[in-house]
């Protein structure tokens, strides 16, 4: 869709402008909180099954090992961690993720190559035949993943059994229902989430 490509590059420019002094303030502070480098990159699989690396601002310590998801208080996550996490500004970075055309604004959340293994195959081809995005109707509904998981004993089992068919329901809705005005309107219920989580 160019008119999409179009919507996406408008708003990153502009955003990508207006935030720049954020983006170096939390630069500052991520050094100044630990050692370690700035960003955070990771492999995800975009459209079409196409891996690329995502981008964000780091929140853990360096060489932090262990789960692929985040639970809880988890000991990993640096003091200026937790607050990026909380207001989402570790996901920032993403929007040259978008500048670059591997993401969209909005789009079913990319996930790391292991978890997008396990979608059934006509379900893959489906989430993956559109742009993957920063945020979309399950990034929204799951905004608290973490502390969802924290109460459970096996938390990645939990996760791949009930949260990620959930997930995938979530990102077919997407697809099925696409269009720039449903963009606008997760855009600004994502950022009513962040800001009133508890309206």
């Amino acid at each position: 869709m160019i008119g999409k490509r179009i919507f996406d590059l408008v708003f990153v420019l502009i955003g990508i402008v207006l935030l720049s002094p954020v983006f170096l303030l939390i630069a500052i502070l991520i050094k100044l909180d630990s050692r370690g480098t700035v960003f955070f990159r990771q492999t995800r699989i975009g459209q079409h099954g196409k891996a690329f690396q995502i981008l964000k601002f780091r929140t853990m310590r360096p060489d932090s090992g262990g789960l692929k998801l985040t639970v809880g208080r988890d000991a990993r996550i640096t003091r200026v961690g937790h607050f990026l996490r909380q207001y989402k500004l570790d996901e920032l970075p993403q929007l040259f993720n978008v500048l670059r055309g591997e993401m969209s604004l909005v789009g079913p959340r990319p996930e790391v190559p292991e978890y997008v293994a396990l979608y059934p195959d006509g379900i893959r081809e489906r989430v993956l035949s559109v742009p993957v995005g920063i945020t979309d109707f399950a990034s929204i509904e799951f905004r608290n993943e973490s502390e969802i998981l924290a109460s459970s004993q096996q938390p990645e089992v939990d996760y791949v059994e009930k949260i990620l068919p959930l997930k995938l329901a979530y990102h077919q809705q997407y697809v099925n229902e696409r269009s720039l005005l449903l963009d606008l309107h997760l855009i600004l219920l994502t950022f009513k989430r962040i800001l009133l989580p508890n309206p």
